[in-house]
């Protein structure tokens, strides 16, 4: 098939390309709470049996985990709802709207990881349909 005539050949890659740099965009607020790089002053002294802490080992293994494209699905789906939780803990509290509050991130990567468990890796990872 022409790529240049069917431009939904394009859809799978693209997928993968969402996934990755969803991934490597969500992996920094893991390293941030819990190795400190990047280097964000309200995760100073953080400590990992708390519920930061554990968001941060979430978001380390899940943002690993979707890097590469390995149990996507039900990855996917158990980040969908931290971000889900993280909104309404974190950012509802502040006012109902997510440019209000803060909360476009956690809103934004909460439905594109409802999209990733729904639509799966792409088809550049390791567990591709």
């Amino acid at each position: 098939m022409n790529w240049r005539l069917n431009p939904a050949s394009y859809a799978p890659y693209l997928l993968s390309v969402l996934r990755i740099v969803t991934a490597f965009l969500f992996l920094q607020h893991g390293t941030a709470k819990l190795i400190g790089h990047p280097h964000v002053a309200m995760f100073d002294g953080l400590k990992l049996y708390s519920l930061l802490g554990f968001a941060g080992i979430l978001e380390i293994g899940g943002g690993l985990l979707l890097l590469v494209g390995f149990l996507t699905r039900p990855t996917a789906f158990l980040l969908s709802g931290m971000m889900a939780a993280a909104y309404f803990m974190a950012h509802f509290p502040k006012g109902s709207l997510p440019i209000l509050n803060q909360g476009e991130p956690a809103a934004l990567f909460c439905f594109i990881f409802l999209y990733l468990a729904a639509a799966g890796p792409g088809r550049i990872a390791f567990d591709r349909d």
